[in-house]
């Protein structure tokens, strides 16, 4: 048995690289993409409590209760396993809600796998997935844990090794509907797919986003960002996670960082920016069952 209480870092994640490879039967795209952990962390608490009840402090304004993520996902597993145990779930918001950083997939995978460890349920790294997909498609990869090549509908995961790396990334404060860029009769579905070995082999290569075409043009400010980007950092190539509207761009060792860092706190305001580190692996990472 655990503590009372377990505090968990969720990391956001880049997609280093997003092709849509083609569309299924039933509507979902086909995507190809390699997903990087990030340094940029939301705060999630979890708290035994006498209540057989799923409790959520601070709740984020605006989103209820049934939308809640971090509630839905515990509401999912204490379903699953049948518990009769309840939690007090914090989260501290530091990730930007709709910027294609996977905040809400990572809070939700962090909470199945806090929980799975508070309540002493020692599911596998599969079980957890297959609840997590129910979720949302990016939630069994945090749940998986490390940096991957993502293929199917996002459910196709395999682990790769990256070379640790910063990053610049900008979030516009305009989130996107992830529903209205694949919607739209524009976006291309018929990108050549690469196998993971040509990726690896050279991965600047690769780095384009079927869908920023579409985001740029739904939302201004994802070029204002790429445009920032090219002009602050003029070597390096700029390019938008997921389906925006954050961007961002890989940092050359030489960078001088301290007059970026400088250079971000001048963003149009309402922006965010940061310098980011890549991760291996999901903070979360040792607290689930291997068995």
């Amino acid at each position: 048995m655990m503590s009372d209480a377990i505090e968990l870092h969720c990391p956001a994640k880049l997609n280093l690289f997003l092709h849509i490879v083609g569309r299924r039967h039933d509507g979902y795209h086909l995507l190809q993409s390699a997903f990087q952990l990030i340094d940029w962390c939301d705060a999630l608490t979890l708290k035994r409590i006498p209540e057989n009840k799923v409790r959520r402090i601070d709740p984020i304004p605006g989103i209820p209760s049934e939308q809640d993520l971090v509630v839905r996902a515990a509401e999912l597993l204490k379903g699953h396993c049948k518990i009769d145990r309840g939690v007090e779930i914090g989260l501290q918001k530091n990730i930007p809600m709709g910027a294609g950083l996977g905040g809400g997939s990572s809070d939700a995978a962090s909470t199945l796998i806090g929980l799975n460890a508070l309540w002493d349920l020692n599911l596998d790294i599969a079980t957890l997935c297959q609840l997590g997909l129910k979720l949302g498609a990016d939630v069994p990869f945090f749940i998986f844990g490390q940096n991957a090549f993502v293929e199917g509908v996002g459910e196709k995961l395999q682990a790769i090794s990256l070379e640790t790396q910063d990053f610049v990334v900008i979030f516009p404060n305009q989130g996107i509907a992830t529903a209205q860029i694949f919607q739209d009769p524009q976006l291309t579905r018929d990108h050549a797919p690469i196998t993971i070995d040509r990726f690896l082999a050279s991965p600047r290569s690769y780095q384009s986003n079927d869908c920023q075409t579409v985001a740029a043009q739904k939302c201004p400010e994802v070029k204002q960002a790429l445009d920032w980007i090219y002009k602050v950092v003029p070597n390096s190539a700029s390019c938008m996670s997921g389906s925006g509207s954050s961007v961002f761009a890989a940092l050359d060792p030489k960078t001088d960082t301290a007059n970026l860092e400088i250079l971000l706190q001048n963003l149009p305001k309402g922006w965010i920016g940061r310098i980011v580190r890549g991760l291996n692996k999901n903070p979360a990472y040792n607290l689930i069952s291997s068995d």
